[in-house]
């Protein structure tokens, strides 16, 4: 784990374990205690969305999640929101299909920020390299409940994609302590949990048990 004020190379950054917080899945506990908790259990990156509540909510919390993450010296990504990213200086922001163009990201961001892009196609995923992405997440690999407008992408053509790229590739989508060890197979760089860390009762026993599995 990094010191507090370390700076992060985006060159060295490890997609190993990748956290995408949502605080439905945390039957009312503590959502930054509850980072806190998958942290010291030893993920790598921590996305953070915020899909409900205003900008003005989405920007606070984001602030205590970034002292929180720079504290413990893991990378924060924030999800969408390129405004949002640049408020709060996190290391990086993850875009959608339908959120900004990864090169508009890049001239707002600057070459020292993270980008990331979801893509469920080799065509997306070969753009998104083309356009200056730093990785990109692939899925949905299976069934998940924790986002509704996911589309299907087998671990076949996640093989594909990962063997088309040169940058770093994050699996996701209903991932599992169970079904991780066949998505990692495929030979990408990380896998992207929500509920396989978030939703268990012991959240740093879980994310520690999924550090062991690689």
């Amino acid at each position: 784990m990094k010191s507090r004020n370390e700076r992060h190379n985006k060159q060295n950054i490890s997609y190993r374990l990748y956290l995408v917080s949502d605080e439905g899945v945390l039957g009312g506990r503590d959502f930054l205690k509850s980072l806190e908790a998958a942290i010291l259990g030893g993920i790598t990156v921590l996305q953070l969305r915020h899909k409900e509540g205003s900008s003005q909510a989405f920007y606070h919390r984001a602030l205590k999640v970034k002292k929180l993450t720079e504290y413990y010296g893991v990378p924060l990504i924030i999800n969408d929101r390129v405004d949002i990213a640049l408020a709060v200086n996190a290391e990086g922001v993850h875009l959608g299909q339908q959120d900004l163009p990864v090169t508009v990201a890049r001239r707002l961001l600057g070459p020292d920020k993270i980008i990331g892009a979801s893509t469920a196609t080799v065509q997306e995923a070969k753009e998104a390299e083309a356009e200056g992405a730093d990785y990109i997440g692939v899925g949905a690999l299976f069934p998940t409940a924790t986002k509704n407008n996911t589309r299907s992408v087998s671990l076949e053509r996640l093989r594909i994609i990962k063997n088309s790229l040169c940058i770093p590739v994050v699996g996701i989508g209903g991932l599992t302590k169970e079904n991780i060890p066949s998505v990692l197979n495929t030979g990408v760089d990380g896998v992207a949990v929500v509920s396989a860390i978030l939703a268990q009762e012991d959240i740093q026993q879980a994310a520690k048990d999924l550090t062991k599995i690689h």
